[in-house]
């Protein structure tokens, strides 16, 4: 699984870490960012739900092939 977030248009909600605390975080500025470590988000369900929560939907969850 893939995430990204474009930094461009969140505007730090925080929904993504209250959804997936431990996939998402927010930086110093407020604005969401990965938890050093879980860039693959492996085996936490609540990733596609943070990524829906965003109300500007600035998260996107790809499937990685390989």
């Amino acid at each position: 699984m893939h995430i990204d977030i474009d930094k461009d248009v969140c505007i730090g909600a925080g929904q993504c870490a209250m959804a997936a605390p431990g996939v998402f975080t927010q930086d110093d500025d407020g604005f969401s960012t990965l938890v050093p470590g879980r860039e693959d988000s492996h085996g936490d369900s609540m990733v596609r739900e943070a990524a829906r929560a965003c109300p500007v939907s600035a998260i996107t969850v790809s499937e990685t092939v390989g």
